[in-house]
């Protein structure tokens, strides 16, 4: 694979064929901390091969789980001998600052070993994104946690896990897998409310029942999770990345495409294809594939009472946050105006400014809000040199460089690497320029 840190790309290109989404980045995170809870072999397929979920792997590995590569897309994986002494090395410490996913290391080792050391994790810049959620929960069910500054790393230890009633102070996706790994294999039985109920964690819930788990209330902000001694080995299928799907359909909006998304489990997108249709763009659902013909204008519907559209995130079935950025992006080149309200990132937004030097009209009211006056296609973006703060964001720059008129330049482009896989060269099968350099 090409290691360049920047993209040339060519804009103003109409794109047209089908794309095949990779799996799940934030299902996958989950799902492979969650093959350190059995010493038996856990089958994945429909892995991403991105950084992120390289890094995860490679922390994995070194803690002497076996892993097996059988395609660039599945793995067998098999805990049967982990090395605990590693968790304290200065290797294991610095992995794990690369990557925020880290954190849900913690209830598997809890569970199976009663003891974990975590750095803090790292991951993107796109404000405050705090760990209570966790801590709070598996203090419930019986762990300690010591913060040492020196090392400047969570020391965390539990002697029993014992089932509780936890209302979680926040609806947190990585809080609700952490709790859910160390309820399975807690004494007793364990309620969460106020629980994530995305379908990532609906997989991880249906994989550990498959592996012996007893979880009750799937797909509710309600489990009920009744402890067992011992999980099994499974196979499992991650789900297609749900956030790339609504990457290509804003793409193809912006680039006036013709693009089909094949096997985009369309059944498990909630609210994804409304909110696109509200942004005027059309879809038509064919089998499991998504049809976005190529339109020359997309037009932002009002709320009935005739005021300006509003989009905003929230937690699922609302609109998800890592959607925002594409949106904004799309909302351009649209008819009429809409306004952003990035409610769960305080810095998310922060990438408005590279977009209004390429020529868009957007007002950044505050670190949360963003309104966009749409151009409707009467002025062209123009392409700039620009560097990716963060995925979600490098990706919307992407696709504001591929509708621009001549050439733009993304430098840190290893960020949009971290969430996507082969972006470039997929895209350039469909028309796209861009070169890694």
């Amino acid at each position: 694979m090409n290691t360049g840190d920047s993209f040339i790309v060519q804009g103003g290109h109409t794109l047209s064929g089908h794309l095949d989404p990779q799996g799940a980045k934030n299902e996958a995170l989950q799902i492979l901390c969650a093959c350190l809870l059995t010493s038996e072999e856990i089958t994945l397929e429909n892995v991403p091969d991105i950084l992120d979920i390289r890094h995860l792997i490679d922390l994995i590995a070194g803690l002497g789980v076996k892993v097996k590569k059988l395609n660039p897309n599945s793995y067998v994986f098999k805990a049967d001998h982990v090395d605990l002494d590693y968790f304290g090395t200065a290797e294991f410490q610095s992995k794990a600052k690369k990557i925020r996913g880290s954190v849900m290391l913690l209830a598997p080792l809890l569970a199976r070993f009663k003891k974990a050391v975590l750095p803090k994790p790292g991951g993107d810049k796109i404000g405050r994104r705090r760990l209570d959620t966790h801590f709070l929960g598996l203090q419930k069910l019986g762990a300690e946690f010591h913060f040492d500054e020196n090392e400047n790393q969570f020391l965390i230890k539990a002697d029993a896990l014992k089932g509780c009633y936890i209302l979680m102070d926040e609806i947190s996706v990585t809080g609700t897998a952490n709790i859910v790994m160390a309820a399975v294999m807690a004494e007793g039985t364990t309620t969460i409310y106020n629980a994530a109920c995305e379908p990532y964690i609906q997989q991880l819930c249906k994989m550990l029942n498959r592996m012996g788990a007893k979880i009750e209330g799937i797909g509710s902000n309600l489990l009920t999770i009744t402890g067992v001694e011992k999980l099994g080995g499974t196979q499992h299928q991650l789900l297609p990345d749900m956030i790339e799907i609504g990457s290509f359909i804003s793409l193809a909006a912006m680039t006036k495409s013709d693009i089909t998304i094949r096997n985009a489990a369309v059944s498990e997108l909630g609210i994804i294809p409304f909110i696109f249709e509200r942004m005027g763009v059309q879809l038509k659902i064919e089998n499991d594939h998504i049809h976005i013909p190529a339109q020359e204008e997309y037009e932002i519907q009002s709320f009935m009472d005739g005021s300006i559209m509003t989009i905003y995130d929230s937690p699922w079935p609302g609109f998800t946050p890592d959607l925002m950025s594409v949106i904004l992006v799309m909302a351009i080149q649209a008819k009429g105006n809409v306004l952003i309200h990035q409610k769960m990132f305080e810095s998310r937004l922060f990438f408005v400014d590279k977009l209004i030097d390429m020529g868009a009209q957007i007002i950044l009211c505050d670190p949360h809000r963003a309104a966009v006056n749409g151009l409707n296609r009467k002025f062209p973006l123009k392409g700039i040199e620009m560097t990716s703060p963060d995925i979600r964001a490098g990706v919307a720059l992407l696709i504001a460089a591929l509708s621009a008129q001549g050439k733009s330049t993304i430098h840190s482009v290893h960020q949009i690497d971290r969430g996507y896989e082969r972006i470039d060269e997929r895209l350039n099968a469909i028309g796209a320029q861009i070169e890694r350099k």
